[in-house]
């Protein structure tokens, strides 16, 4: 087999392995996701504790990062410090060490029978948490195999005479083996796989056993790599990482010059090759955390010191105006409010220009910033809402004031559907059009286009109506409803009669069309609400849109 086909190989078997680690860990998640996280925050009071439930979670999940990064979300959620973090991530090492000295046993001839479950709870399980359980043991068998497969493409190369001599003459040099290795894990992503072919080598002798525990080192050193970097600019999660680099670091550095002497100590004990390996592994990680799980403070405060809280940047989500809400006139504590509001208004502006781009343009990274926005669309709504309900228990508000307090109420609660609508339909309805490939026809995009112009003007006007009170403005948003409803009525029409006709895209997108009119049609309502406390404040309006036998006249309206 030549050199190309041989790296070929092993980076298939690495990605198969790698594919299989998310499977399981998607698997777990799915099904036992919320378990997981409450079981890991129950073991939070202690470091034994949480030392425990780093190695089970672990095992379950088959992977030290994905263990780190579950443990690093909740860091960053404030839900655990960084000491009973670190815990945690020293019971993760562990783990990594019980999969490897399960690995050592022939269990890749079970592995055609865990993908054959799988795949059979996957396709039958009629509950959603059989078919977790079947990605899960899918990706068990997955992994299974691809660690046998990376092992057997090895073989091959352990046997050629010119890479046994590679191998000697790096025998001797154990830091050199030790970066090697650390950068192998880098490549891999995985210490696991490392190890099972530092075992196979020393199985074979092609490297001495003083060798095969530097390269365990070196492995060890290596899984901290992907995890540093997968932390991005997170800084409980680079802290986390970085007490993690700092345990493996310093223990590499203190067994490193004793390797003969441990490895003839545990050859005592048990002198294959292989199995002493894979007991070196063990034994190192479980040193480790008792060197460390004593003064876990410390390695907390010196992370903290080496990685500072970064200058705190804005949360869109917060609210920048309310304060405390310590102000002691009615009036300036509801101005603040508006100014809140307008935010919110800002907000779902930018949300319906992103729609538009996001349909024109099939980008779905658009449609998640919707998502995004409508959390923070939200978490507006809630604040401004608890503020005036501060407002109107603790102060004593004239009558003018308390219906500026509900009016701003009001206009924030529709704001806060319009949102809803915007994520909840009209992003769904974007991304079956992305999802399925589909086009409007140009006649039907352009009636969509012409009343989401109509809505973003709508919403102009409503801001001003809200800031000012004016009744000018107020009756003509009015008729921007009425307008907006006439346009929604003729594209309605010019649908259907393009259905007539036999277009192919007005079938194909028939009930997309439909539903976007619609909603961009219940947005121009709650838009439009702002303009009803204005004319009813002065006798501007009638309880109902039937005209009665009095009233020949078209009665203007006013909807709930």
């Amino acid at each position: 087999m030549s050199a190309t086909i041989t790296l070929l190989h092993l980076a298939g078997y690495v990605a198969l392995l790698l594919w299989g680690v998310r499977m399981v860990q998607t698997g777990v998640m799915h099904a036992f996701g919320a378990p997981l996280r409450k079981f890991i925050t129950e073991r939070l009071g202690g470091r034994l504790n949480a030392f425990v439930a780093g190695i089970g979670v672990t095992a379950l999940l088959q992977s030290s990062t994905a263990t780190g990064m579950l443990t690093s979300a909740f860091a960053k959620g404030g839900l655990i410090g960084l000491a009973p973090a670190l815990a945690v991530m020293l019971g993760a090492n562990v783990g990594t060490t019980l999969i490897v000295q399960v690995m050592t046993f022939p269990v890749a001839a079970v592995a055609p029978l865990f993908i054959l479950a799988g795949v059979v709870a996957f396709k039958r399980s009629g509950r959603t948490r059989g078919r977790d359980f079947g990605r899960a043991a899918i990706g068990l068998g997955l992994i299974m195999l691809a660690l046998h497969l990376l092992v057997e493409v090895v073989k091959p190369v352990e046997q050629a005479q010119a890479m046994r001599e590679i191998f000697a003459a790096l025998t001797g040099e154990p830091v050199l083996n030790v970066l090697i290795a650390a950068l192998l894990t880098w490549a891999m992503y995985s210490s696991v796989a490392v190890v099972l072919l530092v075992m196979s080598l020393a199985a074979t002798q092609i490297v001495t056993p003083e060798a095969a525990l530097a390269l365990v080192l070196g492995a060890n050193l290596g899984n901290v790599i992907p995890q540093w970097l997968a932390a991005g600019q997170d800084v409980a999660a680079r802290r986390l990482a970085l007490g993690n680099i700092i345990v493996r670091a310093t223990g590499c550095a203190l067994v490193l010059p004793f390797l003969p002497m441990i490895g003839q100590a545990i050859a005592a004990i048990d002198p294959a090759p292989a199995r002493l390996t894979a007991d070196f592994h063990t034994l190192f990680n479980l040193a480790c955390a008792a060197l460390f799980i004593g003064p876990l403070d410390a390695l907390a405060r010196l992370c903290t010191k080496v990685l500072p809280a970064p200058r705190q940047v804005t949360d869109p989500a917060k609210p920048r105006y309310l304060g405390s809400g310590a102000q002691p006139v009615a009036s300036v504590r509801l101005a603040t409010a508006e100014r809140e509001v307008l935010r919110m208004v800002d907000m779902v502006d930018n949300m319906l220009r992103i729609f538009l781009d996001a349909l024109r343009h099939d980008d779905r990274k658009l449609l998640a910033e919707i998502g995004r926005m409508d959390d923070t669309v939200d978490s507006l709504h809630g604040a401004i809402k608890l503020f005036l309900t501060e407002i109107s228990r603790q102060d004593h508000l004239d009558e003018s004031d308390a219906s500026r307090c509900a009016d701003i109420l009001a206009f924030t609660i529709n704001l806060e559907h319009v949102g809803d609508i915007l994520d909840k339909s009209l992003r769904e309805i974007a991304a079956k059009k992305i999802k399925y490939k589909l086009n409007f026809s140009d006649e039907g995009f352009a009636e969509i286009l012409e009343m989401h112009e109509r809505v973003l003007e709508d919403l102009r006007l409503a801001m001003s109506v809200f800031m000012t009170g004016d009744e000018r403005a107020a009756r003509t948003l009015l008729e921007a409803k009425v307008r907006i409803r006439d346009l929604e009525r003729a594209a309605t029409d010019n649908h259907f009669r393009r259905l007539r006709e036999g277009r192919v895209e007005s079938m194909e997108t028939s009930a997309l069309h439909l539903d976007i009119v619609r909603d961009l049609k219940r947005i121009a309502a709650h838009i439009a609400s702002v303009a009803y406390p204005v004319l009813d404040k002065n006798g501007m309006l009638l309880r109902s849109r039937v005209t009665g036998a009095e009233n020949s006249g078209m009665a203007r309206e006013k909807t709930a």
